[in-house]
């Protein structure tokens, strides 16, 4: 009835020439979660609420455009009933197989002091809340984008679980900002990023009983990316932008268009920390796979993967170590062997094709690095300059289909720039055409285009294993690190954290038992697993542990969250056909005993792997799904169970 009496007072202010204050609830379909719009006073301001108890506190909505003010002198000039809206999809590199999609959408249209208007279109899910802008309007034909004024205003009382934004342009050779930083885990809102760029997305937040993600979706290359600002006074979250090196050599920076420009959704993932670990909606708000042409090559399938590099570094890129790679995925019944940086001045095109068919005969596909290059790029590593043009990047990518090579590992780009978004799309798109999937290093956050793109199989965007193999600090920081990943950074975008040691890291001491590392292969969702052990540390573990990662599944037809915290520990069930896999982490210094609620799998008996007594150790042993299945799990050490 609210909704009634205010879309009725939009047309009395049509007819009588005066514009209502705007004060509406928008509901989700479960009517749990619910958005209240209010325009008063020339601004707008939004505010998000769960079981009536305020999550968000009422927050800034507006853009500034060149020639267009929409954060103040606002009216309501039109508002649309709440109308449902549902999607259904298939996802073969994500949590689920098929998802489906429920909200409840309201658009409003906002009329500014030049009579200049804007939309701002409001979903709600039962698992969270999505807003974007769209300036359509006729009169400013080229539509170029100054700034944003959203807001995520949260209580003082809050708690935060960020990720700082590094600076464009620091780092080893310049190769910021990469989304490589360690969590903050559990600061007081309010508390500023030490990195002037801000704080990443996913950021994850804690109010009262609830959790909040906050990130954005759908970035079609017509936009740039966003973050969180540095500093949050009081509790208030900014939207940032990129700086001005993250661009593409002398391209856009921020966003423009001609006729209509959209932003990305603005999406809040909101309940329980298992309603956020469970939810798909950062790829329920990103655009569908566009169709195919029928006489599309057919794209590669996720899969496993050896690498050489991860223990190996660079001077094993060449051909007889990456032989043995091949022969070492195939041992392991793994799809991939990923040749890394230099390929093409250590080994070279031709020997790479033989050891592509070489690969091939053993039903092994061959991926190769590629550098991003261009102006922002310090690196020496090669190749370097091959994708940086359309005409070049493609006669590169048929040169690598005739050589029977399946995919491009592309490293060290420049950031968040509109130019350096739509250099990634572009790449992945040119990279379907001739069959090749993607994985994306040194890079930006792939913001659900695993959905629009199905040829991205993983992005890394995280600080990753190979840190851990450089600096003992990093090392020693894993455990908690990977126990955030679950809730934030992996929370709805693939992975590629490159993980899993069983033996030696050269010049490192391991802190991680070897059942957390066996863990890793189920807890992080990616594409494509890039397992870091070489063959020698495989060697050293039990069959039973051999014959599991050889029979690991490749994708998920389902997941569901079991028990967990950020950064102390993180058990989650993932199921494909009849089998499921549950996989646990403790990044605490102390024995976790948990009753774990596994009834959800039936009356099964499974097989639970372990750490044994010592830290390279294994142990197996019998377990029953039920109501309280209990698990003990070591200080930094795991586990894996099978139900099938």
């Amino acid at each position: 009835m609210k909704n009634w009496h205010l879309s009725y007072g939009v047309v009395l202010a049509a007819v009588f020439g005066a514009a209502p204050a705007a004060n509406a609830a928008l509901s989700s379909p479960d009517g749990r979660l619910a958005v209240s719009v209010r325009v008063a006073q020339g601004g707008v301001t939004y505010a998000v609420s769960r079981d009536g108890k305020p999550v968000l506190l009422p927050s800034a909505l507006g853009l500034i455009l060149e020639g267009a003010d929409f954060t103040q002198d606002l009216v309501l000039a039109g508002l649309t009933a709440a109308r449902p809206v549902s999607d259904k999809y298939q996802l073969a590199v994500g949590k689920r197989r098929n998802i489906s999609y429920a909200a409840n959408e309201q658009v409003y249209t906002l009329r500014n002091a030049q009579k200049q208007t804007m939309e701002v279109a409001f979903r709600v899910s039962n698992d969270g809340v999505a807003f974007r802008y769209v300036v359509s309007d006729p009169s400013l034909p080229l539509k170029k984008f100054v700034s944003e004024s959203t807001s995520f205003a949260f209580a003082k009382s809050a708690q935060g679980w960020l990720q700082p934004m590094s600076v464009a342009q620091t780092g080893w050779k310049n190769t910021n900002p990469s989304y490589e930083e360690h969590y903050q885990m559990g600061i007081p809102v309010g508390t500023p990023s030490p990195m002037k760029a801000g704080w990443v997305f996913p950021a994850l937040f804690k109010t009262g009983d609830t959790w909040v993600a906050l990130t954005e979706a759908n970035m079609d290359g017509s936009f740039h990316a966003s973050r969180l600002q540095a500093e949050s006074p009081n509790g208030v979250y900014r939207i940032g932008g990129p700086a001005e090196a993250e661009v593409f050599t002398d391209g856009a920076l921020l966003a423009e268009a001609n006729g209509t420009l959209a932003t990305p959704w603005r999406v809040l993932a909101v309940g329980t920390l298992s309603t956020l670990v469970n939810s798909t909606l950062g790829t329920d708000l990103a655009a569908p796979a566009p169709p195919r042409d029928a006489n599309a090559p057919a794209l590669p399938q996720p899969g496993h993967a050896s690498w050489s590099w991860a223990l190996l570094k660079d001077d094993n890129t060449v051909y007889d170590v990456q032989k043995k790679f091949i022969d070492y995925a195939a041992d392991m019944h793994w799809d991939y062997t990923l040749i890394d940086a230099d390929w093409d001045r250590k080994i070279g095109y031709e020997k790479v094709q033989e050891l592509a068919a070489y690969a091939a005969a053993k039903n092994v596909g061959v991926l190769v690095w590629y550098n991003s290059s261009g102006a922002w790029n310090q690196t020496e590593y090669s190749p370097k300059g091959k994708l940086l043009t359309r005409e070049a990047r493609r006669a590169e990518f048929a040169r690598l289909q005739a050589m029977g090579v399946k995919g491009v590992k592309v490293d060290f780009f420049a950031g968040d720039g509109k130019s350096m978004i739509a250099y990634y799309i572009d790449i992945l798109k040119d990279a379907a055409d001739y069959g090749l999937l993607v994985n994306f290093h040194g890079a930006t956050l792939p913001r659900g285009w695993a959905r629009t793109y199905p040829n991205l199989m993983t992005a890394e965007a995280i600080k990753g294993l190979e840190f851990t193999t450089f600096d003992q600090r990093d090392q020693d920081a894993v455990a908690p690190h990977m126990a955030m990943l679950p809730f934030a950074r992996n929370l709805f975008d693939p992975m590629d954290f490159t993980p899993m040691v069983f033996g030696d890291i050269p010049n490192i001491k391991r802190a991680t038992r070897n059942g957390f590392e066996l863990a890793e292969s189920v807890l992080l969702l990616s594409g494509i697993q890039h397992f870091a052990e070489v063959p020698e540390g495989m060697a050293t573990v039990p069959p039973y542990v051999k014959a599991f990662l050889q029979e690991l599944p490749r994708s998920w037809d389902d997941s569901r969250f079991v028990a967990g915290f950020p950064g102390k520990f993180a058990i989650i069930a993932r199921k494909a056909g009849n089998a499921w896999y549950v996989a646990g982490i403790n990044s605490e210094a102390s024995d976790k005993t948990l009753d774990l609620d596994l009834s959800f799998i039936g009356k099964r008996a499974g097989v639970l792997m372990t750490d044994g007594a010592g830290e390279r150790e294994f142990t197996r042993s019998a377990i029953t799904a039920g109501k309280a299945s209990k698990i003990t799990i070591k200080p930094h050490g795991g586990f894996v169970a099978v139900f099938r």
